[in-house]
């Protein structure tokens, strides 16, 4: 199995369109990127776990499922990249090969000690926008392949059909 760990703000912060989005609407950048990760999820069957800092909020952690993706807003005092080399030390092992997405150098180093994979923000973006190109050209492909919903008959057929449907025999 597949384990997508996703460093939230660190992300966010390095996407352009997304950085440029968070100015404005925080929660709808969040909500941007978990969409994108769901897709990436469901096309490469990874397990993503999205996980961001208790950003200006107080208390314990906080962990739902959107779009069945883990989300987790770490609680007060504790970072995303501590939590994240939590979960890639518990979540290790053999019949697991966790990814760490950050762009957090030293980041990538402490997970890459532990023997996760990491991956750019940069890469993690590349990946997206190819699975989001190839889910289009499916979609497309099947729109145009889609059989015609009528059956073609000949005429003769035909007219013995509008007949019944007349009523007549």
């Amino acid at each position: 199995m597949d384990i997508l760990l996703v460093d939230g703000y660190n992300i966010i912060g390095a996407w352009p369109s997304l950085r440029k989005l968070k100015d404005q609407d925080l929660a709808l950048a969040r909500d941007i990127l978990i969409s994108k990760m769901a897709e990436y999820q469901a096309y490469t069957g990874y397990k993503v776990m999205i996980i961001f800092d208790a950003h200006l909020s107080q208390g314990v952690e906080t962990k739902y499922k959107n779009h069945r993706v883990d989300v987790i807003y770490t609680r007060e005092n504790e970072t995303a990249d501590e939590r994240i080399e939590k979960l890639a030390i518990s979540l290790n092992d053999r019949r697991t090969q966790i990814h760490v997405a950050t762009s957090d150098f030293t980041e990538q180093w402490a997970i890459f000690g532990q023997g996760a994979l990491r991956k750019s923000a940069r890469e993690l973006l590349n990946e997206s926008d190819a699975i989001e190109e190839r889910i289009k050209k499916r979609v497309t492909k099947f729109t145009n392949e889609k059989p015609s919903k009528r059956i073609q008959l000949d005429n003769e057929i035909s007219a013995i059909f509008e007949k019944w449907r007349r009523g007549q025999r």
